[in-house]
């Protein structure tokens, strides 16, 4: 049995889900933060579970080649990115057998994941921003707390965001304007949200634990004079005590409350609850891959649960035959309608607002029959009830982009008895420096 505060030496021999390394010291699991694969080291053990150790480096014995010396001041504190010690490469081998493992283990998937689609530009990627906001900081949360880290500057946000943070900041500072305070419900500004696009332009949307803020007008020019880029700025109310960050209630303050994308050749209209994906750059690589695996003719009907603004639908559009696709949030199929309207594709494709667990159910009843279905469902993963929904409408396959291998892996291992096995499986990295991977898998009915 290992004792927590001991030193223990051990070579690691691959990764956890979360980025740490992992080896075996006594016959069990120890999650080692901060160590890479094929490293010899002395391992502080922090915590004993029934099954598994934490614990972290206390001396590098042999280094591996990969290490890197970490490019970011906040690393380590922030909870923001977990392979800034390690090179690219290794990084992505990481996420690949990670995936690759899942499937295995917990899908009882013998499918080889051969390919993972790495980034081009691993530095200010991400084109979404959610800054947690506390009293005297704005930034990311520590690892595994709800502490906000003060970030001055994030190399994973373009520098108009971090612009934009720091308008925000003095507003508060200079106005006194109180922060949310999470323990006790009191407070205002929760959270600051910042969405930009291939242009360049920027859309702010502070959330509010109140119906309104003081001094909106101070802030539009605070933040017009720190981005001359923005197109506007959104109030969104929330004043339950929840995890959720956006409220269901949003006032425009100044300009226009969306923001236009472009993705794959087609032009998209993005409101602030609208689910984008946050690399645009990647985010096109894997919804190409999504269309191969669908094998489209121009004849097929297809269906795609969990469509947000239809991105993914518009895309399949340009070889099929019919799109439908399925939404449960009210703005973001008013999006994913405009968005149909202005690419010309009304025609082709239309969407119906409803939980996919519903509404699975009420057009496997109606006896719709799509020849595939693509589904891209939360990191929750699908219901049990939409995997028996889309299995009685046995499409002869299904596409499934996720963006958490676990789940996946068990929802792989649920169509399994409802005749689908899978055939194909590729990662890519949308999140590069983070934990984060997203996954392609093909099922092809038996």
């Amino acid at each position: 049995m290992l004792n927590e505060g001991s030193v223990y030496p051990a070579e690691i021999v691959g990764y956890a889900s979360g980025g740490e390394g992992v080896a075996r010291i006594e016959g069990m699991a120890v999650f080692v933060k901060g160590a890479l694969r094929g490293e010899r080291a002395e391992v502080l053990i922090e915590h004993v579970g029934h099954s598994a150790a934490w614990g972290r480096v206390a001396k590098l014995l042999k280094p591996s080649p990969r290490r890197v010396e970490p490019d970011c001041p906040y690393y380590g504190r922030c909870g923001g990115c977990q392979f800034r010690h390690m090179d690219y490469a290794e990084e992505l081998e990481a996420k690949r057998s990670r995936v690759e493992e899942a499937l295995r283990r917990l899908g009882g998937a013998d499918i080889a994941v051969p390919v993972i689609h790495g980034a081009e530009n691993t530095l200010r990627y991400r084109n979404k921003v959610q800054f947690p906001v506390a009293d005297g900081a704005i930034g990311y949360y520590q690892g595994r707390t709800h502490r906000v880290v003060d970030i001055d500057d994030c190399l994973l946000q373009p520098e108009l965001d971090t612009a934009c943070r720091a308008a925000v900041k003095g507003w508060m500072e200079r106005f006194r304007v109180p922060a949310y305070e999470e323990r006790t419900g009191r407070g205002l500004v929760r959270h600051l949200f910042l969405r930009t696009n291939f242009q360049g332009e920027v859309l702010c949307c502070v959330v509010s634990n109140g119906q309104g803020i003081p001094h909106g007008e101070k802030l539009v020019e605070a933040l017009r004079a720190a981005a001359p880029a923005l197109v506007g700025v959104v109030l969104s109310v929330n004043a339950r005590k929840t995890n959720v960050i956006l409220g269901d209630r949003f006032r425009t303050l100044w300009g226009r409350d969306w923001l236009e994308e472009e993705l794959c050749g087609r032009r998209f209209r993005l409101s602030v609850p609208s689910f984008f994906q946050v690399n645009r750059a990647q985010a096109e690589t894997l919804y190409l891959r999504a269309l191969d695996f669908a094998a489209l003719t121009g004849t097929e009907t297809v269906m795609e649960l969990y469509c947000g603004i239809g991105a993914i639908s518009l895309t399949l559009a340009e070889r099929a035959g019919q799109v439908l696709g399925v939404e449960v949030v009210p703005q973001a199929v008013e999006d994913a309608r405009e968005n149909t309207l202005r690419n010309g594709l009304a025609d082709k494709v239309r969407f119906e607002c409803g939980d996919a667990s519903d509404l699975a159910g009420r057009l496997e009843q109606e006896g719709v029959r799509p020849d595939v279905v693509v589904v891209d469902p939360p990191r929750k993963g699908l219901t049990p009830h939409v995997v028996d929904a889309v299995a009685r409408m046995a499409p002869e396959r299904v596409v499934y982009v996720s963006c958490d291998p676990a789940t996946l892996a068990r929802d792989v291992g649920r169509f399994a008895p409802l005749g689908y096995a899978p055939a194909r499986a590729e990662a890519v990295d949308l999140f590069p420096r983070t934990q984060h991977v997203e996954t392609v898998c093909l099922l092809i009915r038996r």
